[in-house]
């Protein structure tokens, strides 16, 4: 079982960077998926960026590529999403999510694949 703490949220202006971490517990960190979520008021909770294990495989969605970098540092068991060029419609909690240790080598999309999920971190974005 692995334990998920995100940080790193709060306000920011349009345009401008924050940069979300996620510190994992347990020492099979490199054994899971990752990946982060958002969810604003009303909305369901939709995938923003995943990893693979070994962080040579991500995926974004496409109202945040470009702008959005996830990262892995394994040996520290901690996940980052650099986030650049904020938008107003960034403004949402985000969650940091495991996947599962030892399924596969690759990265998942859905919310429903991941096993375990950090308490979230408010993100708003003022124009």
């Amino acid at each position: 079982q692995v334990q998920l703490v995100e940080s790193g949220g709060g306000l920011v202006q349009a345009g401008g960077s924050l940069r979300l971490s996620c510190a994992a517990s347990g020492r099979t960190f490199s054994q899971y998926a990752m990946g982060w979520f958002r969810q604003a008021p009303g909305k369901e909770r939709d995938v923003v960026a995943a990893i693979n294990r070994s962080g040579g495989s991500t995926y974004y969605a496409d109202s945040v590529k470009g702008r959005f970098t996830i990262s892995r540092d394994n040996a520290k068991n901690m996940v980052y999403l650099q986030m650049n060029s904020l938008k107003p419609e960034d403004t949402a909690v985000y969650y940091c999510a495991a996947h599962g240790a030892g399924y596969s080598s690759r990265y998942y999309t859905r919310r429903l694949e991941y096993e375990h999920w950090g308490q979230g971190t408010q993100v708003t974005v003022s124009s």
